[in-house]
């Protein structure tokens, strides 16, 4: 009998993880037809995979119609334990993080109110507590965990990493957050800001599943739009892309945080809506209150509601014409507001886009609320969970799962 080259059986190994991995749930048949591997191929790298505790095999068959000859298929899957991944969520006023096990489902969370804006060093420290907190209670080893990935309310520059933080968050100007997530937990890092971040996890686990083209724009302290063209996160050349908030919306408007004048930020995020009533009533209104009075169905912050809606919609309408998307999904703070926030977002992109591109948008709230940004955040790591644990595996020794 002659072996299978070492290098065709390490791709084998590879395209069947990644079947397993986007099925969640397979048999050997389907196996074979989803990897054009031959059926002793599979069954050999199967064997490998199970003795080496990423995969398991129900005892029930899988396939509920009776087959003409041999026995049932069985059902196999990748064991949830095999490997993990830490998520978090950096905001301009909180810090969330989480631990997921492969297939997204989260075993542990923790959520901290913080002033982040001009504290990285206490912020980033404050994660790695967290992270290794989320360890102890859960008894996951650090080993196990195949990366920590990071959302952060500021545009992230790809391949750097870097933060071009001016004006947005000004202590972390420069900063190369995934040098310095690494060197606080000994994990793999990655990092993308917390647009792109609900993007990945709307598309991965929410209201975005079936959408190849989405927007999901997030309307909290900052605004910025997550972009998926063809399944693909869409970065821009430098990792900018999305950037809606400092979109130019009222000529000579209040100046925006990026020194810009009447940027969508300044009339249509929570800040702006607060700062604007209490200046309309006289008394302090804070972003924390809008819940509250939209529920209330207070005419004042309805009204603020709805004008901050037109204005998101009237700034969607340039990327409806330039990107025409199937879906556009609203998260963050804003998107509490349910159809308040949703019916002048559709009404200005409807009046300031092609009839036929406005016709083809579906606009929706996102299905994962304010947990989408932490859980997209670890679906940076998750997202490339085969290959993580096809390279964990090549030194060949079993791991018991957790």
């Amino acid at each position: 009998m002659i072996d299978t080259p070492v290098n065709l059986r390490e791709v084998g190994r590879l395209r069947v993880l990644e079947a397993l991995h986007t099925a969640a749930r397979s048999s050997r048949p389907e196996l074979v037809r989803v990897t054009g591997l031959s059926r002793a191929t599979v069954s050999s790298l199967i064997a490998d995979l199970i003795a080496v505790g990423l995969v398991t095999e129900d005892e029930g068959p899988e396939e509920p119609e009776p087959r003409r000859t041999g026995r049932p298929a069985q059902s196999l899957s990748l064991v949830p334990g095999a490997g993990y991944a830490v998520g978090a969520d950096i905001g301009h006023q909180h810090v969330r993080v989480i631990l997921c096990d492969l297939f997204g489902a989260v075993l542990w969370e923790h959520w901290v109110a913080k002033d982040v804006d001009r504290a990285p060093e206490e912020t980033l420290d404050l994660v790695a507590v967290l992270v290794g907190r989320a360890l102890r209670e859960t008894g996951v080893v650090r080993e196990r965990v195949l990366g920590i990935g990071a959302g952060i309310a500021s545009p992230v520059e790809k391949g750097s990493g870097a933060l071009g933080a001016e004006g947005i968050m000004p202590g972390w100007v420069g900063l190369r957050l995934t040098d310095e997530l690494r060197r606080r937990t000994s994990l793999p890092a990655r990092v993308t800001n917390d647009a792109n971040a609900g993007a990945l996890a709307e598309r991965m686990y929410g209201a975005g599943r079936r959408a190849a083209d989405m927007v999901y724009v997030r309307l909290s302290a900052g605004i910025g739009a997550g972009i998926v063209s063809r399944g693909r996160l869409l970065l821009g050349a430098r990792g900018l892309a999305g950037e809606i908030g400092h979109l130019p919306l009222v000529a000579d408007g209040l100046i925006c945080r990026c020194g810009n004048r009447g940027c969508l930020e300044t009339v249509a995020s929570p800040v702006a809506i607060a700062r604007l009533l209490s200046d309309s009533w006289g008394e302090r209104v804070t972003a924390r209150d809008l819940p509250a009075l939209v529920r209330r169905r207070d005419p004042g912050a309805l009204r603020a509601v709805r004008d901050a809606g037109d204005a998101v919609g009237r700034a969607l309408s340039t990327l409806v014409t330039l990107l025409n998307p199937a879906l556009i999904v609203v998260g963050g703070d804003l998107a509490v507001a349910g159809d308040d926030i949703l019916e002048p977002i559709r009404a200005g992109v409807r009046r300031h886009t092609l009839p036929s591109a406005a016709a083809g948008v579906e606009i929706v709230t996102g299905g994962l609320g304010d947990g989408a940004e932490v859980r997209g955040a670890a679906g940076l790591v998750l997202a490339d969970a085969p290959q993580l644990l096809f390279s964990a595996t090549q030194g060949g020794e079993a791991a018991e799962p957790a």
